[in-house]
């Protein structure tokens, strides 16, 4: 089953890397706030199907509300850095720099959840931030607007999934995902006014496709950890570096240069240092990383944990 299960990731992740093909097309025409706000209103009617299936009782008035608020917060400037890098710089190099999301996640969870990060996680996370800086090598080159967006969505990404592993098992799916979600739609439609371009249908086809690839990735990635392990599903996600090279060089002339590859490896091999760490028993009590399943800047991309809780929860109920 775990095979299996790391070939259907494999395939939510080359969904996703094709959405970043997309919103990378896009990006050459419009701001990333336009195309966010179509992206929002054509994922609406995928979320909704979310939300009407959500059994639990209650109603939308948040339990944490300010965990709630600053969770919203993060996700339309979390989004909108990766829509601007994807559009500015080279895709491995953006996913090279996204991969960097498990080293925050670790050190957030230090003050934010109380996890005991000891020195080999420790280690993993300063040799994995070297790789982020062999990547975007200041100094050797100008460090450009997108970098900094790249880094901004490592952020907002990174606070999204400790907050979700703080309070969701307190908080309805619906409020963890109505109010992010609500907050981006909001907020790119009042900055939309001062960036609109008038889209043709195919360009606007194209954001229809942006959402229905990210919800499709969605449904693969909670298929895939119902049936394997999460220490087998989660480094999947590493296989976008090979959609990276691939897709770069045969529709944008990209190309992928050594220090790429070398920061790039450095923080992979972290990454699967800190997924290895926190799989071994009594390593971690929360184990952050190897429970945030979610695409957190992908608007069509809903909370992949919050859906295996409720997979899991009917199977024992029947």
């Amino acid at each position: 089953m775990n095979l299996k299960a790391a070939a259907i990731a494999l395939l939510a992740f080359a969904l996703f890397s094709t959405h970043d093909v997309v919103v990378k097309f896009l990006g050459g025409s419009y701001s990333p706030i336009q195309t966010l706000f179509f992206v929002s209103l054509f994922s609406f009617p995928l979320t909704t199907m979310m939300l009407v299936r959500d059994p639990t009782p209650g109603n939308l008035r948040p339990v944490h509300p300010g965990w709630i608020a600053i969770r919203s917060i993060t996700m339309p400037f979390g989004a909108v850095g990766a829509f601007y890098a994807f559009a500015t710089l080279p895709l491995a190099q953006v996913y090279a720099i996204i991969f960097a999301t498990p080293l925050l996640i670790t050190v957030l969870s230090i003050p934010m959840l109380g996890e005991k990060v000891g020195i080999h996680r420790a280690a993993a996370v300063v040799v994995g931030l070297a790789g982020v800086l062999i990547v975007i090598r200041p100094g050797a080159e100008p460090m450009q607007l997108g970098h900094l967006a790249a880094l901004t969505t490592v952020l907002a990404a990174s606070l999204q999934s400790i907050i979700s592993r703080k309070i969701g098992r307190e908080e309805r799916r619906v409020v963890m995902l109505l109010f992010p979600f609500a907050a981006t739609f909001v907020v790119m439609g009042i900055a939309l006014a001062f960036v609109y371009e008038p889209m043709p249908l195919r360009d606007l086809a194209g954001t229809g496709m942006i959402a229905v690839l990210g919800f499709m990735g969605a449904l693969g990635l909670v298929v895939a950890y119902s049936m394997g392990e999460a220490t087998i599903v989660a480094p999947m996600q590493y296989s976008q570096i090979i959609w990276a090279t691939i897709f770069g060089y045969a529709f944008f002339g990209e190309t992928l240069d050594k220090t790429t590859i070398i920061g790039a490896g450095v923080i992979i091999a972290s990454g699967l240092y800190i997924l290895v760490r926190e799989s071994i028993g009594g390593r971690s009590e929360n184990t952050p990383v190897l429970r945030s399943r979610s695409r957190l800047f992908s608007p069509g991309a809903f909370r992949v944990s919050s859906m295996l809780r409720r997979k899991k929860s009917d199977d024992q109920g029947t």
